[in-house]
């Protein structure tokens, strides 16, 4: 009995995974949208405006007209098993979950917990705390550190959780994801050729956010030099560029579909896009890359925008995560 007992303190004190996402809409419908993003943009890491300003604005101008605009733009690419980006972190929660097993000798405890929406982060906690977990290593989704992303998860964790939590605040140069991207890039060109620009492009934030300290711009640029000298390009193969701006601040530039209407009306014909700062298929991949900024590079004279998806659970993805992970144990 005694080593019973003993045998049940050690799993009880193994630490716990929890592996967040940004979240996505429990339905493509304004209904859905309307909630979601009501969550979303209330927080003041994402819009970092004085709330009296930001709020009446929000209730009263936003939410009454963009949750119909985004539930047109998620139906493109809601499948009969939900949203992709739900799915996609399911399948790399499941994977890790299996690698670490493998790596540590026994079942790991994670549980997957989205920033905004479900499931969610008490949800998550609740799932670890029910096996006994009293350590928790966070896995943010986010390979670049932004206050809007990485930052917010951290700070919610902090208003909810007893645990102690280790977070892995961003990874952008770590040797394993950058080798997965470069992996993920070749095995692309390896089927179906390569087109002759690559633009490696990022979610964007507002410039004052990057002005005031945020390093979330410098590390996407440490992020796109590494890969692209991994691929072995020349400065004139690549570009950097940001998507996903809204509202009328300027954010980070160049912008993402700018640049791609400029390189068709230069000749460029064949452009490929990789999006290294999302970890797992999604919105902004899927619909604004692949569906809407194909059109309208079409529109102004290219042929072809090539998206290369996501790393999502690629071996080499979730082998990566796992050695992150497993160093966090280890401190």
């Amino acid at each position: 009995m005694p080593e019973l007992n003993k045998q049940a303190s050690e799993a009880r004190a193994f630490p716990g995974v929890l592996v967040t996402n940004l979240g996505t809409p429990d339905a493509p419908t304004p209904a859905a949208l309307r909630r979601y993003l009501a969550e979303f943009l209330a927080d003041p890491d994402v819009v970092n405006l004085p709330r009296l300003i930001w709020l009446p604005l929000l209730y009263g101008v936003v939410l009454p007209f963009r949750p119909k605009r985004s539930a047109e733009a998620y139906a493109r690419i809601w499948t009969p098993a939900g949203s992709p980006l739900l799915i996609q972190s399911k399948a790399i929660a499941a994977a890790l979950s299996k690698e670490l097993a493998k790596r540590v000798g026994k079942k790991v405890p994670l549980a997957l917990g989205m920033r905004y929406g479900n499931p969610s982060l008490p949800d998550a906690l609740l799932e670890l705390a029910a096996e006994g977990v009293t350590c928790i290593v966070v896995l943010p989704l986010y390979p670049q550190y932004a206050r809007a992303t990485v930052g917010s998860t951290v700070t919610r964790l902090k208003h909810l959780s007893t645990p102690t939590l280790a977070c892995i605040e961003g990874y952008c140069r770590y040797p394993a994801y950058i080798n997965a991207l470069t992996s993920n890039v070749r095995s692309y060109w390896e089927k179906h050729g390569r087109g002759q620009m690559l633009l490696i492009s990022f979610h964007g934030i507002p410039k004052q956010v990057a002005l005031k300290g945020d390093p979330y711009a410098d590390q996407c640029m440490e992020t796109a030099r590494l890969l692209a000298a991994n691929l072995g390009l020349h400065d004139d193969d690549w570009q950097l560029t940001f998507q996903s701006r809204f509202g009328k601040a300027e954010w980070l530039q160049p912008y993402t579909d700018i640049r791609l209407q400029e390189l068709a009306v230069r000749g460029v014909k064949i452009v490929d896009v990789v999006c290294p700062g999302f970890a797992a298929d999604c919105l902004e991949t899927l619909e604004e890359i692949a569906l809407r900024y194909a059109e309208s590079f079409a529109a102004a004279g290219g042929e072809k925008l090539r998206y290369i998806p996501a790393l999502n659970d690629r071996p080499e993805h979730i082998q990566a995560l796992a050695e992150l992970v497993m160093a966090r144990f280890a401190d």
